[in-house]
């Protein structure tokens, strides 16, 4: 997707793009030049260590919603995907 910026610096991130990425009005991003590209990015969710038997857990601060099985599938998809490219 294309999107333009205005004199200010200012641009829009396509609607699509906002609701995949669960992106609402006021969320802080981050943005970084690296390697030749600008990257933004939301911060990550707070998390807490809770122990579980013997394993430490990261669980979220703040109620998050649930994953389902097609958003797992394409986190997936996406890690195997950058892999075989090298990325």
């Amino acid at each position: 997707m294309k999107t333009t910026m205005d004199r200010a610096g200012r641009l829009v991130i396509p609607k699509e793009i906002r609701r995949e990425a669960k992106l609402a009005p006021g969320v802080p991003l981050e943005v970084v030049w690296r390697e030749g590209r600008i990257e933004i990015e939301p911060p990550p969710a707070a998390a807490r260590l809770q122990r579980r038997g013997r394993l430490l857990v990261a669980m979220p601060r703040k109620k998050t919603p649930a994953l389902t099985p097609e958003s797992v599938e394409q986190t997936r998809s996406k890690i195997l995907d950058d892999r075989s490219q090298g990325g």
